[in-house]
């Protein structure tokens, strides 16, 4: 049976409408990330689409030493701790660490362990031991019933707020695909689950020194996700992609956003009617 994920102001999962989790894939500045946040719930709020703050203190898995990382931990939490309280919305940041788990638990209503850290132990059982709700993205070398494995780890170290993402699997070099089949396995698990429709279009260091991405497909992968019934929707969004210091190539730009939101909620409201639901 599905299990509603509590997030403060709403939920996630079981038949509540899917949630959106968007924002800049790293924090570049305070400014772009309060404005970013802002305007985003501006739009989310008119649709009526619940809303997670998402950026990154800190992107340890960059493909050159010399990609811009992030602010750093304290600095980025104090960042993100002005977005709850200026914009008043929950946060996700990744934890990349199991020291870094408590730390980021006192500002994030969500931690979320990277796809390349998903089958780490001690990372999971920490960031599970927080109390936070835990948002543990699928390896891109995983199939989707390995991520029962991610679960059970989660569960026996008591945690009971669960969310699994799927990000595309890793199709030959520098390329990733997306098994709809793989949403509706791991809902099997009980719980809620979220499609990066923006991660999963990204070319892995196909620019050599960093990714490369075809945001064209963003929104028919996350329509299609929509139809699965995914409990949520994950984009990274910017201003200016192209300026952007952390993967501009596969963000969705910010004034696509509304139109995005839009349709997305209308498939959202037929897949989850009763009557569609169930005949």
């Amino acid at each position: 049976m599905m299990r509603a994920v509590d997030l403060g102001p709403f939920k996630i999962g079981a038949s509540h409408p899917h949630v959106l989790i968007a924002g800049p894939c790293v924090i570049e500045s305070e400014r772009i990330v309060l404005e970013t946040a802002q305007r985003i719930a501006e739009i989310t709020r008119a649709i009526g689409i619940p809303y997670v703050f998402k950026s990154s203190y800190d992107k340890a898995n960059r493909s050159s030493i010399a990609s811009f990382r992030g602010p750093g931990l304290q600095a980025g939490l104090a960042t993100l701790r002005k977005v709850k309280e200026q914009v008043g919305v929950p946060v996700l940041t990744d934890v990349h660490s199991v020291e870094e788990a408590a730390w980021a638990a006192e500002a994030a209503d969500i931690l979320q362990i990277p796809a390349f850290l998903c089958r780490q132990t001690d990372l999971l059982v920490a960031a599970a031991k927080t109390g936070r709700v835990v948002n543990v993205k699928k390896g891109q070398f995983l199939s989707p019933w390995e991520m029962s494995n991610v679960v059970k780890k989660l569960e026996e170290s008591g945690n009971s707020r669960i969310i699994l993402t799927e990000r595309g699997a890793s199709f030959g070099y520098n390329n990733l695909v997306v098994d709809m089949r793989g949403l509706e396995i791991m809902r099997e698990f009980g719980w809620p689950v979220v499609f990066d429709a923006t991660h999963s279009v990204q070319l892995p260091s196909a620019a050599g020194n960093a990714s490369g991405g075809q945001p064209q497909f963003i929104e028919p992968l996350a329509r299609a996700a929509v139809a699965v019934g995914v409990d949520g929707i994950f984009v990274e969004v910017h201003d200016r992609p192209d300026q952007a210091l952390s993967d501009g190539p596969n963000a969705l730009r910010l004034d696509q956003l509304a139109g995005f939101c839009k349709r997305l909620r209308a498939l959202d409201g037929l897949i989850k009617a009763p009557n569609f639901l169930h005949g």
